[in-house]
């Protein structure tokens, strides 16, 4: 998958891009942790989520946030980082333009700015949300969420608390017209140490679920 620069809104931002042979395939954009405490595009959990859409036919970038790798820039506190992935979304829309949906997954720090990204893009048609940290960020925004997803958590996580995803599950399933789908990784850590296939079987199951005609997105 070819390396690639972009221009964000502080400078040029490195990713990694698979481009579909499919003229009219979705897309797919994927988030990494925080890029305080070592959150990259390389990260497992965000290049297994981009191999789930690749190998489904998707056109799928993964990119380094403002600051990280060889992107420009410095940490903005999330602000910056959404600008980036609107960004990153852009460029993926300028190259394939047309692409009938899109797809955003992230990881953790990702996974928040990537629901944030959701209120925004009205052609977003559904997400993957990996380790939310609903106890670190405020989800209020989601208020309606646009787009049905999944959230997917560890009960192990230490870091983010069940009670604390579980509640931000609850608070979305309350709303009309989407679908939130939640499932729970047993044994499984913040970073899912040892439990990555169970986590990719988990998004599997749920792409599967998705894209062969349990709906049309």
């Amino acid at each position: 998958m070819p390396d690639i620069i972009f221009n964000g809104p502080e400078g040029r931002l490195e990713g990694r891009y698979h481009h579909s042979e499919d003229p009219n395939a979705p897309l797919a954009l994927i988030l990494h942790p925080h890029p305080q405490y070592g959150g990259t595009m390389n990260n497992k959990v965000v290049y297994n989520l981009f191999t789930a859409f690749k190998k489904r036919g998707f056109s799928v970038l993964r990119f380094n946030f403002r600051g990280v790798g060889r992107s420009q820039g410095d940490y903005d506190q999330g602000i910056g980082e959404l600008s980036d992935a609107a960004a990153a979304l852009d460029w993926m829309q300028m190259h394939n333009p047309n692409a009938p949906s899109v797809w955003v997954g992230g990881f953790s720090f990702g996974a928040w700015i990537a629901m944030q990204l959701l209120m925004r893009r009205p052609e977003i048609a559904g997400f993957i949300s990996v380790a939310p940290p609903a106890n670190m960020y405020d989800f209020s925004f989601l208020a309606p969420c646009p787009s049905s997803g999944i959230i997917i958590h560890g009960d192990r996580d230490v870091l983010v608390p069940r009670k604390d995803v579980k509640k931000l599950v609850e608070k979305l399933k309350a709303q009309k017209g989407i679908t939130i789908d939640y499932d729970e990784i047993p044994a499984a850590d913040h970073f899912f140490e040892n439990s990555h296939e169970a986590l990719m079987s988990s998004v599997d199951r749920y792409l599967d679920k998705r894209l062969d005609g349990a709906d049309d997105d």
